[in-house]
């Protein structure tokens, strides 16, 4: 056993091991979002393999090239250099680690981190590590018993292009054709079963003034469990006049689910039909919202310009998926853009044609994907005549183009992750600081709502080997001082922020607080009836509001 794991570890490649060693020391840096320990060991086994897979793809480019390596006294004195110079690094990063951490985690409210979170996240960094090694060696052994096949008729290097092709194509069809489907063949049913749950209390709280009379029972079972959470919650009439101490209207709701009609043109007409049914052209606004891939609506979205309307709006979403957003991303990415597109032309085409001192003021809404969804629902050339009024976009996530040009386009000096556009009459963008003085007078016509540590807005391809410039000074209020950019690690980071930026606390990362709805609503809207302390006021009740709903 112990002659096989000697022949084990001399058969590794020494530059890759070093390389492994630096990139596992960096993954312990700070990121945008805090890491519980097991997503600190699946950084590191990732940075570690990507380090060790570099290591072999430079040692290979060297042998294929011929080019001599450096022999005797010198290169073994640079190699236990570099041996020294790593396990340091490596062990002043396990020191460091949970300090690291405390410094994302304190700015947002949280707990320190477990002293045992280094040595646990170490643990299975290694064990995972080991485990995709092995799966390197697997795919080395059918890459050389593939070559040596192709040698018999092609030339040595030809042979070797065509091996490494095939092996490519041959693992990854493995893992898309029969891994990957079964995961999210589990995954597609365990959302759609979850969805078709009829919970009680939502089935009972259907509120005659919420629904207008405009949907049956048959309708109310198809619209799934988010759209029926969606129509069952939120402020009554009576509810926002006692806030405001003055009369008040029920605000109206209009969801359509996925199973509602066959069709993403079917579905969007029963929304403008239901809509008609139920006056909603009457009200002061009308609110377009896409959902998240899953079809929720963010309540604090929702809420709090229920509030800030005095009821008198009305809402309309329509499902497109029942998968999470990067699921729905992943396997349907042109689905949630075509329902949105379908829904817009149908409400836009009939909002269009009535007079304009008789219809609703015309806006729109998304989160995440339902955000990058709701931008591309529009055709900009057409609407020059005859324009919406707004939209408030919250957490783009970073495939989101019109959001790219604004924030690349920003005026000098404004930060990456809060730019400022032009004077503000256009584009806004809000973050977890209420606006103030110039800032805040006026009204855009486009709201970005964003955290500076959401990594799902944040995140791109070429931070892999790019600085981000939302790290240049001045930087986000919650972003650790101790972040450092990193070739490749950095970029394997955010992989891994993105999902635990959606489960971090309110009001950071991906979840988005109601306080900062109202900023950037009013930001639209326009509110100057309503004094700084309403303002205040309606913010403490909206979050008293999301703290009992989450217990």
């Amino acid at each position: 056993m112990n002659t096989r794991l000697l022949r084990f570890l001399q058969s590794l490649s020494g530059f890759g091991l070093l390389l492994a060693a630096l990139m596992f020391a960096a993954s312990f840096t700070p990121s945008l979002v805090p890491r519980a320990w097991w997503a600190q060991g699946l950084v590191s086994a990732s940075c570690a393999i990507a380090g060790y897979l570099l290591g072999n793809l430079v040692r290979w480019i060297w042998n294929f090239l011929e080019l001599p390596w450096w022999r005797g006294h010198l290169a073994r004195a640079l190699w236990l250099v570099g041996t020294v110079v790593c396990i340091a690094l490596v062990m002043l990063a396990l020191w460091q680690a949970a300090a690291w951490q405390d410094s994302i985690r304190l700015r947002m409210g949280m707990e320190s981190e477990s002293r045992f979170f280094a040595p646990m996240a170490c643990l299975l960094a290694v064990v995972l590590f080991v485990i995709l090694l092995m799966l390197g060696r697997l795919f080395a052994f059918v890459l050389r018993w593939v070559d040596l096949r192709t040698r018999r008729f092609l030339p040595r290097r030809v042979a070797l292009l065509l091996s490494i092709a095939l092996t490519l194509a041959l693992f990854w069809s493995i893992g898309n054709g029969v891994f990957f489907r079964l995961w999210l063949k589990a995954a597609d049913s365990s959302y759609r079963q979850y969805d078709e749950l009829v919970d009680e209390h939502t089935l009972l709280a259907a509120l005659p003034e919420r629904t207008r009379g405009y949907l049956t029972a048959t309708q109310w079972k198809d619209i799934g469990r988010r759209g029926r959470d969606f129509l069952a919650t939120g402020p009554t009439a009576a509810q926002i006049a006692d806030f405001y101490g003055a009369d008040a209207k029920a605000p109206i709701r209009v969801y359509v689910g996925l199973r509602s009609a066959e069709t993403a043109r079917a579905r969007a007409a029963l929304a403008l039909d239901q809509l008609k049914q139920a006056h909603a052209f009457n009200r002061a606004a009308l609110i377009v919202m896409t959902p998240t891939g899953s079809g929720w609506i963010d309540p604090g979205a929702v809420d709090s310009v229920e509030y800030l309307m005095r009821g008198d709006v009305a809402s309309v979403t329509v499902q497109y998926s029942y998968l999470s957003s990067p699921l729905s991303l992943l396997t349907e990415p042109e689905y949630g853009a075509e329902t949105s597109r379908e829904l817009f032309r149908a409400i836009y085409g009939y909002w269009h044609e009535l007079p304009h001192d008789r219809r609703p003021r015309l806006y729109l809404h998304g989160l995440s994907l339902g955000a990058m969804n709701s931008e591309r629902s529009t055709e900009w050339l057409t609407l020059l005549g005859d324009p919406f009024d707004g939209a408030m976009w919250s957490g783009p996530p970073f495939p989101s183009e019109l959001w790219q040009w604004f924030t690349a386009h920003r005026n000098p000096g404004s930060p990456a992750w809060l730019p400022t556009y032009g004077d503000g009459t256009l584009v806004r963008f809000v973050g977890q600081e209420p606006l103030r003085g110039e800032s805040a007078a006026g009204h855009a016509r486009i709201a970005y709502l964003q955290y500076a540590t959401d990594a799902i807005a944040f995140y791109s391809h070429r931070y892999f080997l790019h600085r981000p410039d939302w790290l240049d000074a001045p930087r986000g209020p919650e972003v650790s001082p101790a972040m450092r950019w990193f070739p490749l690690v950095t970029g394997i980071q955010l992989v891994f922020d993105m999902p635990a930026a959606i489960n971090s606390p309110e009001g950071h990362g991906h979840a988005y607080a109601p306080a900062s709805y109202v900023d950037a609503w009013a930001v639209l809207l326009d509110r100057h009836d309503d004094s700084p302390e309403t303002i205040a006021r309606l913010k403490r009740r909206l979050t008293q509001a999301a703290g009992d709903h989450a217990l």
